[in-house]
């Protein structure tokens, strides 16, 4: 056996070795991620059910939001997210607010007459200490 080959099979043979300890190493990284917060909103002319919510900041957020009579727009320019809501389907919307505070939400398809009180709020929380 050349000494390329014992190199390549020495690699090899660590590489294997080393699976289990990788293995514990992201069951551990998977163990401290925070479990995400699931919210699930509704969207229907002209408001969102819940019209607020709170989550805790630092924690991912998974927003489930399903239009029931028209393509709504969700929109919260503060964290910077947005979608198209076509009815009938569920919108998944991830994001991780970092900053304790209060942000609004909005349709922003135009969407009939009272379009403009289609809004929300979400309460970002400090973690508890």
């Amino acid at each position: 056996m050349t000494s390329i080959a014992r190199r390549d099979w020495m690699a090899r043979g660590l590489a294997l070795a080393a699976l289990p300890a990788l293995g514990l190493f992201g069951r551990r990284v998977l163990a401290q991620a925070p479990e995400p917060q699931l919210v699930k909103l509704v969207a229907q002319r002209f408001r969102y059910t819940p019209a607020e919510f709170r989550v805790i900041a630092g924690r991912p957020v998974v927003l489930e939001i399903t239009s029931l009579d028209f393509v709504h727009g969700f929109n919260m320019p503060d964290l910077k997210l947005r979608a198209d809501l076509p009815p009938g389907i569920v919108t998944t919307v991830r994001f991780t607010p970092e900053q304790p505070g209060v942000y609004e939400f909005l349709c922003d398809n135009f969407c009939g007459d009272k379009h403009e009180e289609m809004a929300g709020r979400i309460v970002v929380e400090a973690p508890p200490a």
